[in-house]
């Protein structure tokens, strides 16, 4: 099961990663040659419990690329969602509350290619060597 603790270890595990924070709320967001790639966002109106109204104070955002995007979004049992102000945009949404749903692993997964999405070509090329060499 993952959980918010493994986002920031795998987000930092990445080479290359800052973080930054939020203007208002301080949040973390991880960058890698100055483009977000994971944050975590602060409540917002489009981002909200359909049954009280009141809006997600924990959810993530994570790049990827639009293929994966729908793959995460079909099965409508995963903790990925999106919303209109999403669209056309790629990245994922999930909340801090539903990592338990999904493996350290799938996560793992999702944050290096959200990593990748971001990098420039050389770094994700070396990484990609490094990485799969071991594999």
């Amino acid at each position: 099961m993952a959980t918010v603790e493994d986002v920031h270890a795998l987000a930092l595990a990445m080479p290359h990663v800052t973080v930054v924070r939020g203007e208002r709320a301080q949040n973390p967001v991880y960058q890698v040659g100055g483009k977000s790639f994971v944050f975590f966002r602060t409540p917002r109106p489009d981002a909200f419990d359909p049954e009280t109204g009141e809006r997600y104070d924990d959810v993530i955002v994570l790049w990827c690329p639009p293929e994966e995007k729908e793959a995460l979004l079909q099965d409508e049992s995963s903790p990925f969602f999106t919303t209109p102000h999403f669209d056309g945009h790629p990245s994922v949404l999930v909340r801090a509350s539903r990592l338990d749903e999904i493996s350290r692993e799938e996560l793992a997964e999702i944050i290096q290619d959200a990593w990748l999405s971001r990098a420039s070509k050389t770094r994700g090329r070396l990484w990609l060597q490094e990485n799969q060499a071991g594999a």
